[in-house]
């Protein structure tokens, strides 16, 4: 069994071997949960895969929400990208500090601005670095390009639409959380939240979906296996969420390995839901 998009995972060694093509651009999407105590701009300035350039998750976002990271609008987006030297003809590698964490949140935004040339590089900056693979410390001078956002949005659900979605039972939620979270066993680590999740969701952590060992995405039958477990109808449209709208991607992303065509994330998610006392939760 294959990934039915295939071309949406990159190998170290594929990389390897278009990193000097002209129109590859590879992404640094390094970020950090606040109890990791790491920076990613911070990281990438030390160390990084040669030629690429930063990713700031909460730079490149709508500043002017009290939500964390959300999207921003088309045009600000078209600007921040063509800022970075990222152009309309470039196809797009990410790679995060984890292996699969926040570069499925770059992927997934390049993809609802109609960006489809976009990959994740498999087992990301950990799995290169110990391979003993190029790296680079030197700054990047980007050269100022045309990019185009247009926004997709099928790929993305807000608030709104995710409390009608609980009358209509028309999409799956599936939860990136981790099962405590999920449960409301454990508190949040934003304070003000409430513990729980969506009603009907259902639960499914990130990190699942990665090896242990070396960080690497799961094969095509592990993968499909994992998402059958969780009781999910691959058929039927699916809404993914997770605590800030980052680890959802990473479901969103798996999906979209097996071909799934329907699936979009809650941008807002429980950094949204959680923080209201008008939305039911369940535990």
């Amino acid at each position: 069994m294959s990934y039915v998009n295939s071309d949406s995972l990159v190998s170290t060694q594929g990389l390897a071997d278009h990193l000097v093509t002209p129109d590859v651009l590879v992404v640094d999407a390094g970020w950090f949960l606040p109890s990791e105590e790491r920076n990613g701009r911070e990281e990438y300035e030390n160390v990084h895969i040669p030629g690429a350039v930063f990713f700031d998750i909460d730079a490149y976002a709508d500043t002017g929400s009290d939500l964390p990271h959300m999207l921003p609008g088309p045009d600000a987006f078209s600007s921040m990208m063509g800022h970075m030297g990222i152009g309309d003809g470039h196809r797009i590698i990410v790679y995060d500090r984890h292996g699969l964490f926040s570069a499925a949140r770059v992927w997934w935004t390049f993809r609802t601005f109609g960006h489809d040339d976009v990959a994740i590089l498999d087992g990301g900056f950990p799995k290169w670095e110990r391979e003993g693979r190029p790296l680079s410390n030197l700054p990047i001078i980007p050269r100022e390009r045309s990019f185009t956002a247009r926004l997709n949005n099928l790929m993305v659900r807000d608030l709104t639409q995710v409390r009608k979605n609980i009358d209509s039972a028309k999409a799956q939620l599936l939860d990136a959380r981790g099962g405590a979270r999920f449960r409301g066993e454990t508190p949040e680590p934003r304070e003000g939240m409430s513990a729980g999740h969506i009603p009907g969701s259902l639960n499914l952590p990130y990190t699942e979906l990665s090896d242990p060992e070396d960080g690497t995405v799961l094969d095509a039958e592990a993968l499909s296996a994992l998402f059958d477990a969780t009781g999910i109808n691959r058929v039927r449209p699916v809404i993914t969420t997770c605590g800030s709208g980052i680890t959802a991607c990473v479901l969103a992303f798996g999906l979209h390995l097996l071909g799934h065509r329907d699936v979009a994330v809650y941008d807002g998610s429980w950094a949204e839901w959680g923080s209201r006392d008008d939305t039911p939760i369940e535990t």
